[in-house]
């Protein structure tokens, strides 16, 4: 019986290099065997530096490695989809980083694809939901601790205006709403455990890159229940999300990029109390992709299915044409 999930790593991106190799390398059921970048000098650098015993010059070259069962993908937006699906047809599994596609139209292309191939498995890498801090988050809301939960604000900023970044390219799919926004997207999803009936989008582009730089959104789930979110590619770093109900609060300190070396926090306040919970160091990533191994390991369902994705991008897609229209959306 296979006790570990072999990977092979699209191209030599920042992201994997920086988390989500290491994350891997350190899983219990996973190994990383080969890394491809369209540069063989490249790629076998990254290879030394991080132990990986196969290195190649093309992806696709990359794909047809018989030793390989899962795939990361973490290429540019625009390339998530075409090579998501040149890996299904050489049949590996596929955790692909987030937003999965550009658009609900190929989310929805995507998931057709997949009915291809029923014994593969495709994730979409939103990592923040394997974190503790938000497993007990995600408790402490649906266990009424702060009453009826009402709304969600959720705040995401950097600042990068360097031209060449491909987060600053429109046509990779870069802007503030693709790039962190659908964290913000996915953060009510998650803790509502339902999906927004209309939305309300505002966006600030950026003239010389062509990308929102700054996007705000409002997100009508019914019943009274509403998120609203502001994401930023041109502010000051900051990260924040507060949940709101009718006996308490809950504030999650650092709800993405919660280190994996040192302690997280989150802050629950009720009408008795005010707690600080603290979290031991927890590898997200790692996480992630243990629960991702596992499922094909064992058969099981993938944690977040390719309809989460679908959904996320669809909020994406009315945030998006309501900026546009200068209207309220329902979201399909």
């Amino acid at each position: 019986m296979q006790v570990k999930t072999r990977w092979g790593i699209l191209s030599t991106a920042n992201i994997g290099v920086a988390k989500v190799i290491p994350a891997i390398q350190k899983a219990s059921n996973c190994e990383v065997v080969a890394i491809s970048s369209r540069s063989l000098k490249q790629a076998k650098q990254v290879a030394a530096e991080l132990g990986i015993e196969k290195a190649y010059g093309s992806y696709e070259e990359m794909l047809d490695d018989k030793d390989i069962d899962v795939i990361y993908n973490p290429l540019p937006n625009n390339l998530h989809i075409l090579f998501t699906i040149k890996a299904l047809k050489a049949r590996k599994h596929v955790l692909c980083e987030k937003p999965i596609a550009l658009s609900a139209k190929d989310v929805f292309y995507l998931k057709t694809k997949t009915f291809d191939f029923p014994k593969l498995k495709v994730m979409e890498a939103f990592m923040y939901r394997f974190h503790p801090q938000w497993i007990k988050t995600k408790e402490l809301v649906d266990g009424g601790v702060i009453g009826e939960v009402k709304t969600l604000q959720s705040f995401f900023s950097y600042f990068n205006i360097n031209p060449n970044d491909i987060r600053n390219k429109k046509e990779t799919g870069g802007g503030a709403l693709l790039d962190i926004g659908c964290y913000c997207i996915s953060f009510s999803r998650f803790i509502f455990n339902k999906e927004p009936q209309k939305v309300v989008g505002l966006i600030d582009n950026d003239n010389g890159a062509s990308t929102d730089r700054l996007t705000s959104g409002i997100l009508d789930f019914g019943n009274g229940i509403s998120s609203t979110f502001t994401c930023s590619t041109q502010l000051t770093p900051y990260q924040r999300v507060n949940i709101f109900g009718t006996k308490g609060r809950i504030e999650v300190e650092i709800p993405v990029n919660a280190p994996a070396n040192v302690p997280t926090t989150i802050w629950l306040h009720t009408n008795e109390k005010s707690e600080k919970i603290v979290f031991e160091p927890a590898d997200q990533y790692q996480l992630m992709v243990e629960a991702f191994s596992n499922s094909i390991l064992d058969n099981t369902r993938v944690p977040t299915s390719i309809n989460d994705a679908l959904n996320n991008m669809k909020v994406i897609d009315a945030l998006i044409l309501s900026a546009k229209k200068n209207v309220t959306i329902k979201v399909e």
